[in-house]
């Protein structure tokens, strides 16, 4: 159980003892290095394996995470899903009932109870859910769609200072209108090259869902973007083609332009990390989980590329 799960839950007699477990994650990812685990450096995966750690270490395993999205450095993320193998008899033992606990909570509910008694009530990752996997869920392979949003807040937005670890501050005002025409020229089944960095051997063919920009009650510019999956860096791309546009240094037709190109471009700014959400990962019905992670691992073999929001 030290390697990441390869698939979907296994199914046969040999793997019957062993319980996939679907985690709901928030965290503000301001003091992250991203999602990933990495040597030396504070990370998501690696506060959260630490803690799986701690609670598992009588069992003598370290539980491993695998995520809808390894989301970069300063992301943060309301609807992160991971999900985690553990043997049966071990989480069983793990979450038996104490003394004055109610012995009908499952033992699901009770994981993240404790884990989110060692990370702390005021932490800045929290387990917001913990549910029985249904049969062939893959929080990596058996997503359909994620989503994201991106906040800016320019000379016309009121400054909230409880939003300034989650919002970029523009200094000029913006064309949101002209935003808005310029991101939903963008939707579709394209080569996302222009705004992707590139990695050997990693496909930047995406399909591009939704994307739109509108204000809020305070002025604030968000964009709400969806795509099958999105390849590195290509939100905060996608966001910084925009704003040249709402600033006026680009065209309403030049993302799209710049997109046929196929090619990276300076032509814009990539946005910082900080303004960037993952709010949502999608997933189509129980019946379908299976089929789904089996033709979503085919094709990122395919490519040798992994899933990064």
């Amino acid at each position: 159980m030290s390697a990441e799960p390869a698939g979907p839950a296994a199914t046969t007699d040999a793997a019957a003892s062993v319980v996939r477990v679907r985690l709901g994650i928030a965290y503000d990812g301001t003091d992250f290095n991203g999602w990933s685990r990495q040597p030396g450096l504070r990370t998501v995966q690696g506060v959260l394996e630490e803690v799986l750690a701690t609670l598992f270490r009588r069992e003598g395993v370290a539980p491993r995470l695998t995520v809808a999205g390894r989301t970069d450095a300063g992301v943060h993320a309301l609807g992160q899903v991971a999900h985690v193998d553990l043997e049966h008899s071990a989480l069983v033992h793990m979450t038996r009932p104490r003394r004055g606990q109610d012995p009908d909570v499952s033992p699901e509910a009770t994981l993240a109870r404790r884990l989110t008694g060692i990370l702390g009530a005021d932490a800045d990752v929290v387990i917001t859910s913990a549910d029985r996997a249904p049969d062939g869920f893959d929080a990596r392979f058996s997503a359909i769609w994620r989503r994201y949003e991106y906040r800016v807040a320019d000379a016309g937005a009121l400054r909230d200072p409880l939003q300034r670890r989650r919002t970029v501050t523009w200094p000029k005002r913006l064309d949101a209108s002209a935003m808005d025409a310029a991101a939903r020229s963008l939707l579709g089944l394209h080569d996302f090259a222009a705004f992707c960095r590139p990695r050997e051997g990693a496909t930047t063919i995406r399909t591009l869902q939704s994307y739109r920009w509108e204000r809020d009650a305070e002025g604030v510019l968000v964009a709400s973007l969806q795509a099958d999956a999105f390849c590195h860096s290509m939100v905060r791309a996608l966001v910084g083609a925009c704003v040249a546009v709402g600033e006026g240094r680009l065209t309403a037709s030049d993302p799209l332009t710049l997109l046929r190109g196929a090619e990276r471009t300076s032509a814009f700014k990539v946005m910082p990390a900080k303004g960037l959400v993952l709010t949502e990962v999608g997933y189509p019905d129980d019946d379908e989980l299976e089929a789904r992670a089996l033709q979503t691992r085919a094709r990122r073999e395919l490519h040798t590329e992994g899933v990064v929001g």
